[in-house]
């Protein structure tokens, strides 16, 4: 699919090297510098919800006044090993989310991607975190996300006002 790099595209190749020793090859390589066409580009992060759909209409329109790649970033779900087990500490499962080929499958139809270079990138972990450090790897000039609505949000603090509060780069908060 176009925008979107295959598993594993930004490993070195370790074939022939034995167990450990690729293993630590991989982890001591330095990392490769992102396409020139996504520095200092729009991070969004995009769910499929509707807030987030206004959030990457938003991003869209901003990349393409400022002729900057967007990076769309999925984070993944990640459940407290206690619902699954019933069992302490809480520990974090990452689930497979097919969820993400969805979104990547339908954005690639997306007529209003047309003519704005875009990737979208699958991050697990921390929402704010996972938005924030992608923001920070792409050297984004903006970060733009969609409010959060509901009781979660007004419990745990929704991710736009955390991000908001955290984040080291401007981030735009779309209602």
């Amino acid at each position: 699919m176009t925008g979107r790099p295959g598993p594993g595209a930004d490993r070195p190749d370790t074939a022939g090297l034995p167990g450990a020793a690729g293993e630590a090859a991989v982890r001591e390589a330095p990392a490769k510098a992102c396409d020139p066409a996504f520095q200092h580009g729009v991070v969004v992060g995009f769910d499929g919800s509707l807030s987030s759909e206004r959030a990457l209409a938003y991003a869209v329109g901003m990349a393409r006044r400022s002729q900057c790649g967007l990076v769309i970033v999925h984070v993944a779900n990640r459940l407290p090993a206690t619902v699954w087990a019933g069992c302490e500490p809480p520990v974090f499962v990452d689930l497979p989310d097919h969820r993400t080929e969805v979104l990547g499958l339908e954005l690639a139809c997306a007529d209003f991607l047309s003519g704005v270079p875009w990737i979208l990138v699958e991050r697990g972990g921390d929402i704010c975190h996972e938005i924030e450090e992608v923001g920070r790897e792409f050297a984004a000039d903006a970060i733009v996300v969609g409010t959060t609505h509901g009781l979660l949000g007004k419990i745990f603090g929704s991710v736009s006002g955390r991000l908001a509060r955290r984040a080291n780069r401007p981030v735009i908060v779309i209602p």
